[in-house]
């Protein structure tokens, strides 16, 4: 099928109002970073000092904790989504050193595998020849379709399947290398980086894919030590437990309703760009959880891939100020969202 449709800007913005909504900040990027992780540390400390304190504390304080840690985590994927579209930092090196071990190493994710992978998605977006298809194909889906794969997140089911494909994949790698074979050039590049269930579900291919697996599950492990190290040095184990329970559970689900948030039950087509993806309004619990770092202004990105996060919301006011949400999908929230992607089928 062809590429989708995409918009010019100059039919929307004067070049100055286009040059100030694509400027890339030299530190607003690198401050979100340190954002994320400072954010993550203090729940992870407090926890743990729950825990100290009374066990009925820290078990009260464990929910609470695992939601803001996994909400954190999935902000540390949208700022590795930023960076594949080299939009975290105007230097093109720290741009993809932020992305590949401050950020999606972190969460197990490949930034050059994955912006082979994501841009792909752009260019076919809801097409047959999109990557993520299968995210949004399965809706409208049942609520009970729908529970049973919040069960499987919060349970760690969906975790170690993935986990278990990637490592496996990984040890594959790691034998290509010692026989000297798979340069991971030239491949299927998705393979290195299971940052959803679609990508996950292609862990394939030939030693080239699985030496970027090695790659990817090395930086994975080195960054898992480094926060374990930092646990061990501040409070003990419990603070880095806490972070593979919220790696686990809660960055499962929240990263799942984001993928079914952004492209679900759209009627997208590639005649018409403001179809191309779902705007979410999220409220401040919806952003500490499901929508980090303004990435439910999905159809604004999908619009203008070349905006940075922190000037989507922006966007959005221009293109409401001049008309154009009603062409637009925007769902008034989360909830709302559900409901639509579970409205024609049975509980």
């Amino acid at each position: 099928m062809p590429a989708v449709r995409t918009l010019r800007p100059d039919t929307l913005f004067s070049p100055a109002e286009w040059a100030g909504v694509t400027r890339i900040s030299r530190w607003r990027g690198v401050w979100l970073v340190v954002h994320s992780w400072a954010v993550i540390l203090l729940a992870l400390i407090g926890g743990a000092w729950a825990w100290d304190w009374h066990w009925l504390a820290g078990a009260a304080a464990v929910p609470l904790v695992l939601a803001i840690v996994g909400g954190r985590q999935l902000g540390l994927a949208i700022l590795m989504h930023d960076a594949a579209h080299g939009l975290l930092h105007p230097n093109r090196r720290i741009n993809n050193l932020l992305g590949q071990w401050f950020t999606g190493a972190a969460v197990g994710s490949d930034l050059a595998a994955y912006r082979t992978y994501h841009l792909r998605h752009h260019k076919y977006t809801q097409q047959a020849e999109d990557p993520d298809l299968p995210l949004s194909a399965p809706f409208p889906a049942s609520r009970a379709s729908l529970w049973r794969k919040a069960v499987r997140d919060l349970s760690g089911q969906t975790f170690l399947k993935q986990r278990a494909g990637q490592f496996a994949l990984a040890l594959r790698g790691l034998s290509a290398l010692v026989r000297g074979e798979g340069s991971g050039e030239g491949r299927d590049t998705r393979a290195g980086t299971p940052f959803n269930k679609a990508e996950a579900s292609s862990l394939t291919g030939g030693n080239g894919g699985a030496v970027i697996v090695t790659k990817s599950v090395a930086r994975f492990l080195a960054v898992q030590a480094a926060v374990l190290a930092v646990s061990l040095m501040l409070w003990g184990l419990t603070p880095f437990l806490l972070w593979l329970a919220a790696l686990a559970t809660t960055f499962q689900l929240f990263l799942r309703l984001r993928n079914i948030a952004e492209h679900a039950c759209t009627s997208t087509g590639s005649a018409d760009p403001f179809t191309h993806a779902r705007t979410t309004r999220a409220n401040w619990l919806e952003r500490a959880t499901v929508a980090p770092y303004w990435v439910n202004y999905h159809a604004e990105h999908h619009l203008f891939m070349g905006v940075p996060c922190y000037r989507l919301a922006a966007v959005h006011g221009i293109l409401g100020e001049r008309g154009h949400h009603p062409a637009m999908t925007i769902a008034p929230g989360y909830t709302a969202v559900l409901r639509a992607v579970t409205a024609t089928q049975p509980a």
